[in-house]
């Protein structure tokens, strides 16, 4: 159902691919947009088992998008440095595919938020609940389950 990677020997294993999704702070989510244009907005997320947890409005172009069609790609780039002598780019990314869903239930929302909330603020861990509960009924937590994901980066960082 997915293409395997063109360049195979780039290709990082799925336990390092999962720690550069772990570790990165932003991503893009791609989404079958308005009138068949694709639409990527870069978000911030946290990943953990085969999930991404990504917050948003309670309404926009996104939650339209995926209320459309639940297929969704994502994206992240860890490293993209610039070799200008060697004309290329010394890169580390990830791809992922899966169906994205708007979480209703309010436990698995609460329990969401505090993994990203620990994520972007792990030294203010204690004003969290109350952070949360200001928000909790004008945000929406969309999960992502993963089905495929791919890493890659530039064969020099292979050898």
């Amino acid at each position: 159902m997915f293409r395997a990677m063109r360049r195979h020997k780039q290709e990082m294993s799925a336990e390092r691919s999962e720690a550069v999704m772990k570790k990165c702070t932003a991503g893009t989510l791609a989404v079958h947009g308005d009138d068949d244009y694709p639409y990527s907005v870069p978000v911030s997320y946290c990943y953990e088992d085969g999930k991404i947890y990504f917050h948003c409005a309670a309404e926009g172009h996104k939650l339209d998008s995926i209320r459309r069609n639940e297929k969704v790609s994502f994206s992240v780039i860890e490293t993209n440095d610039i070799v200008q002598e060697e004309y290329t780019t010394y890169f580390r990314s990830v791809i992922a595919f899966g169906r994205a869903h708007v979480i209703d239930d309010p436990e698995e929302k609460r329990a969401s938020l505090e993994k990203l909330a620990l994520k972007y603020s792990p030294d203010y861990e204690d004003g969290i609940s109350s952070e949360i509960d200001k928000s909790f009924d004008n945000v929406r937590m969309v999960r992502i389950d993963v089905e495929h994901m791919t890493g890659k980066e530039a064969i020099e960082l292979v050898k």
